[in-house]
C-alpha cells in the first residue's frame, strides 16, 4: 500500500467546477482508497491505496460524478517529500504564502522555461527542478505574470501551483 498525495486543478475557484470535499472523500473511498482525507477547499487529498497510477481513476470517477473534467496530478509521500527537500529557496526564512510550488504532470526536457527572460519578472524569481517549479513572490503573486508565462510555454506541460504552507502540510499528512 502506498500513500499518495493529489491536487486537483482547478476546482471551486470562482464558484466554478464545484467539488466539495466531504463528496470528493467520500468518491474516494468508493474507489476503495483508505486514509482518505482533504486539505483547504483547493482540492488536496491524501489517500493510501494499492495502485502504482491513480490519478486517471481519479480523473474518470470526478467526471462520472460531477459531470466535468478536472486533471490530477498524484504524487507519493517520497516523491511529495523529495519536492520539498529540494526547494532551492531558504524557505523557512520566507512567507509560505509567497512561496509556491507548481507541480508538473511530467518531466519536461532540461531548458524547457529557458525562453523565458526571468529579469522581465523581477522581482518575482522561478527555478525549474525536475518535475517542480518553485516560484518566489516577494510582493505576492495576485499580480505576478510569472504564473501565466510559465503555463504558456511550449509544448505545454499540465501544472497545478500549491504555497509552500500547503505544500509542508500535505507532505506532514503522508509521513
Amino acid at each position: 500500500m502506498t500513500t499518495y498525495a493529489g491536487f486537483l486543478r482547478g476546482i471551486n475557484v470562482g464558484g466554478h467546477k464545484k467539488v466539495p470535499m466531504g463528496e470528493l472523500r467520500e468518491l474516494m473511498a468508493d474507489l476503495g482508497w483508505s486514509d482518505v482525507r482533504t486539505y483547504l477547499q483547493s482540492g488536496n487529498a491524501v489517500f493510501t491505496t494499492g495502485e502504482s497510477a491513480p490519478g486517471p481513476r481519479l480523473e474518470r470517477a470526478l467526471a462520472d460524478h460531477f459531470g466535468f473534467e478536472v486533471r490530477c496530478l498524484v504524487r507519493t509521500a517520497a516523491e511529495l517529500r523529495a519536492v520539498a527537500d529540494a526547494c532551492p529557496y531558504p524557505a523557512a526564512e520566507l512567507d509560505p504564502a509567497k512561496l509556491l510550488v507548481l507541480f508538473l504532470e511530467e518531466e519536461p526536457e532540461e531548458g524547457h522555461f529557458g525562453s523565458l527572460d526571468a529579469a522581465a519578472f523581477a522581482p518575482d524569481t522561478f527555478h525549474h527542478v525536475g518535475s517542480a517549479v518553485y516560484c518566489y513572490f516577494p510582493d505576492g503573486m495576485g499580480r505576478s505574470k510569472l504564473p501565466a508565462a510559465l503555463e504558456s510555454v511550449r509544448p505545454a506541460v499540465t501544472m497545478t501551483g500549491r504555497n509552500w504552507r500547503t505544500v509542508q502540510r500535505l507532505t506532514e499528512l503522508t509521513g
